[in-house]
């Protein structure tokens, strides 16, 4: 009952504490979930940038419909999505599986080709969005990491990807971003956070066959 406790604890912080900052070590551990959270076909098609820096913060609120957690937050989490997903990053994921499990090159062949083959007659558009259905399943797994680690967070999705990707600079890394988390400790006046959590009962969501 734990883990049910923490997620009880959880909100999506409206309002942090500028003054109070993570440290490294709670930073150490959502980027280690970050790396570790399921996706399709385990590609990864995802990067994650780690803004601790108040100025580029404060620049960011703006593009982020002046939502004052975005400057006040210890850290602000940008979720991306590759935008190269071709036939050099499918085979570099294969050639990983070798070096990491001495895969055999005949047992991987025929999962590679059919990926390969797959994603060859995928439109970008439906690249893009599949990539960032992975986003959203990273920013689930990092909201449930928070709330096990007592870090308060704030999942948005009012933001500008435009802007964000430009300030960033995030095409020279062949990226943009889809979704942003602002991390850190809620702060003590924010009115939010004793509010009664407002969920359907279960038995309207969870139907058992």
């Amino acid at each position: 009952m734990k883990i049910i406790e923490s997620l009880q604890w959880r909100y999506a912080t409206k309002k942090f504490d500028p003054t109070k900052v993570l440290p490294q070590e709670k930073v150490t551990v959502l980027t280690e979930a970050f790396n570790l959270t399921a996706t399709s076909y385990g590609l990864q098609p995802l990067r994650m940038v780690i803004i601790h820096d108040k100025k580029i913060q404060k620049k960011l609120t703006p593009h982020s419909w002046d939502q004052q957690q975005v400057a006040d937050a210890s850290h602000v989490l940008v979720l991306c999505i590759e935008k190269n997903i071709n036939n050099e990053y499918i085979t570099k994921h294969f050639d990983n599986i070798k070096s990491i499990r001495n895969t055999s090159e005949e047992i991987l062949k025929p999962f590679e080709e059919q990926l390969l083959e797959v994603f060859k007659h995928k439109p970008e558009e439906e690249i893009a969005n599949w990539a960032s259905k992975q986003a959203y399943l990273a920013m689930g797994n990092l909201l449930t990491v928070c709330a096990t680690e007592k870090i308060d967070a704030c999942p948005m999705e009012g933001f500008i990807p435009e802007k964000y990707d430009e300030l960033l600079q995030l095409d020279l890394l062949g990226l943009t971003s889809v979704l942003v988390l602002p991390i850190g400790y809620r702060a003590d006046d924010d009115m939010f956070s004793d509010l009664k959590k407002v969920r359907r009962p279960i038995s309207d969501t969870v139907i058992t066959l």
